[in-house]
């Protein structure tokens, strides 16, 4: 080997040395800084006439495609888990531990508790003052809850606008990152940090929206989400979110945007598509998909649990039920006192035939077309009683269109009572009849209103008003002011009463245990939603276990989800992080490798030095 041969050998050893060193530096420098990838000098053996020598061929950084789409992934489940969960822990908070003190089910045995001893001394004031009290504390709480569930209804809302804002600005970025790649004459360092860059982008992006990533070999990236939407190619989609405002119980998301009432997200891609994200399914993952899962089924829900106790609290007090009693004369007819009907009102039927037993509730309501199997089993069927009982004929003919196929087997009259007579017809047998009626008012009757609507309004859950009357009732519910200003009401359903007289609290007190409540309405509109059966005590049970199952699960999902991302974050530390103990080792061998070049450098030099000297 001749001595340029050494020379140059050594030279590009040193060279070698230097681009290794700064590569350890950069390394060493950002061994803790997040979304730095490892970097490592690719060094190629060069092969001339006059010799092999080593030379760089750029800078490699460390990546696994197939990683780092596992880990966008992740990072959209467990931010979306992880959103749901967060708010989920402070509405459980909000609704206490069953059996606390401020719990539905305590403040529910609280009021049973104080009407039973209204049983036993109803002429004593303070009693009647306890029994008040308990049922405002119900009445309060199920405000107070109302109102939590649509403060962080709006609060969704909000971090909505907020992540549209920032993933706006995201995309831009990673649009310029991509731009910039495309620049072939930059360093490798620049090119790196830009890579860095591009991957820190992508994951935050993910943490809003799910996205799938395609790397490209020149290093640009390309998103869509999950469902097949292009989020960023050749242009960027932008994002837009229209807010509803404030929102209350009655604001709910409908796929007719004309009658939606929350916030419209939407993404127009740059064709100028516009794409509604919510009523077109497309949110599958991130924070977007959890804020918007809250804002219109999670809380929803709550909100409707709370409203079906604040009505069957309000109808369990209100509501006369009548059962019929069957004729001395006529022998399978049942006979029931007729009396006017509020939007609401029912009458229940129960008809055994050759196919079994059935139960029809006849709801009085304007709405139209109103027939469906609630989750108990019962037919319910609507029919407008607005005229009745002024006018009979046409009542009865509604409620005999309304029946349809079941109409033959029932024989359905008013006789001169007046009373509705029913019966049926072989071989079909009546087995029950009986009227569920709103009290008019905290006379007249052992049932009262002690709980109404707004503007001391009497609650008879009338479905037909757009809203229902149940929507939302959680808020409105209060203490009748008739009540509040004289709680002798709690005892006298006449003024002659006299304050000893116990019928009307244990007439309550046998309501709360015999009156049976079904959730939802129509089980096809309540699709995916649980359904509550059972009386007022059971109901309240059941939302207090079916919350604490939901949130409970929310919780562990969030907790699986972050679990598993961290094991990604640790894999992807291994494979792209700086080891600071291996990086000085590899300083140690450059050193070496710097000392040998530098030693073969100075050798040549004294054998040249020689070789010149003695010419």
């Amino acid at each position: 080997m001749g001595l340029t041969t050494s020379l140059n050998n050594a030279v590009s050893g040193l060279r070698i040395n230097q681009d290794s060193i700064d590569v350890l530096s950069r390394n060493v420098a950002n061994a803790g800084t997040p979304g730095y990838n490892r970097q490592s000098l690719n060094v190629i053996d060069y092969n001339s006439q006059s010799g092999s020598y080593a030379r760089s061929a750029g800078v490699t950084r460390a990546f696994n495609s197939s990683l780092q789409t596992y880990y966008t992934r992740q990072v959209a489940d467990a931010a979306n888990s992880g959103v749901q969960a967060k708010y989920l822990d402070r509405l459980q908070g909000f609704l206490g531990k069953p059996g606390s003190a401020a719990s539905l089910d305590t403040l529910y045995g609280n009021l049973q508790n104080a009407l039973q001893k209204l049983a036993t001394s109803p002429d004593d004031y303070t009693v009647r003052a306890q029994a008040v009290e308990a049922a405002q504390g119900m009445a309060e709480t199920l405000n107070r809850l109302s109102t939590t569930v649509q403060e962080m209804r709006r609060e969704t809302e909000g971090q909505i606008a907020s992540n549209v804002n920032n993933i706006n600005g995201m995309l831009s970025s990673l649009s310029e990152v991509n731009s910039r790649l495309l620049d072939l004459g930059m360093t490798d360092s620049a090119r790196s940090a830009l890579l860095d860059q591009r991957d820190r982008l992508v994951s935050s992006v993910a943490e809003i929206i799910d996205v799938q990533a395609d790397y490209r070999p020149n290093g640009t990236v390309a998103l869509m989400t999950r469902s097949g939407v292009g989020i960023l190619d050749n242009g960027v989609s932008r994002f837009q979110f229209d807010s509803a405002g404030s929102l209350d119980a009655t604001s709910q998301f409908n796929v007719d945007t004309a009658r939606s009432g929350v916030g419209r997200l939407t993404l127009t891609t740059p064709s100028g598509l516009t794409v509604d994200l919510v009523q077109q399914g497309v949110l599958q993952g991130g924070e977007l998909a959890g804020l918007v899962t809250l804002r219109d089924k999670t809380l929803v829900e709550a909100q409707s649990q709370l409203d079906e106790i604040a009505a069957g609290l309000a109808q369990a007090f209100s509501t006369q039920q009548t059962t019929g009693i069957e004729s001395d004369t006529t022998p399978g007819t049942y006979l029931v006192p007729v009396t006017a009907m509020s939007p609401g009102d029912s009458l229940t039927i129960k008809v055994r035939n050759d196919s079994g037993e059935q139960t029809i509730k006849v709801v009085n309501t304007t709405e139209i077309g109103v027939d469906y199997r609630d989750a108990s089993g019962t037919r319910v069927v609507g029919v407008d009683l607005s005229e009745f009982p002024a006018n009979t004929t046409d009542a009865l003919a509604d409620i005999r269109s309304a029946l349809g196929s079941a109409a033959p087997a029932i024989s359905i009259n008013i006789d001169a009572g007046p009373k509705w007579e029913l019966r049926g017809v072989a071989p079909a047998v009546v087995t029950g009849f009986s009227t569920e009626v709103t009290a008019g008012n905290s006379q007249g009757s052992l049932a009262f209103n002690l709980f109404v609507d707004g503007s001391n309004a009497v609650f008879t859950n009338n479905p037909g008003g757009t809203p229902p009357q149940k929507v939302g009732f959680a808020q409105r519910i209060a203490i009748n002011s008739d009540i509040l200003a004289d709680n002798r009401l709690m005892v006298r359903s006449n003024p002659s009463d006299p304050l000893g007289n116990a019928d009307r609290p244990n007439y309550i007190l046998d309501q709360l245990k015999s009156l049976q409540f079904v959730s939802g309405g129509d089980p096809k509109t309540s699709s995916g939603r649980f359904q509550l059966n059972g009386n007022l005590g059971e109901v309240i049970a059941q939302v207090i276990n079916f919350q604490g199952s939901t949130i409970g699960a929310a919780i562990t999902r969030s907790d699986d989800r972050q679990l598993t991302l961290d094991t990604i974050v640790d894999q992807m530390s291994s494979e792209y992080g700086v080891d600071v103990n291996d990086e000085m080792a590899r300083l140690m061998e450059l050193q070496n490798a710097y000392a040998a070049n530098a030693r073969v450098v100075s050798v040549v030099k004294e054998l040249l030095d020689q070789l010149f000297a003695s010419t």
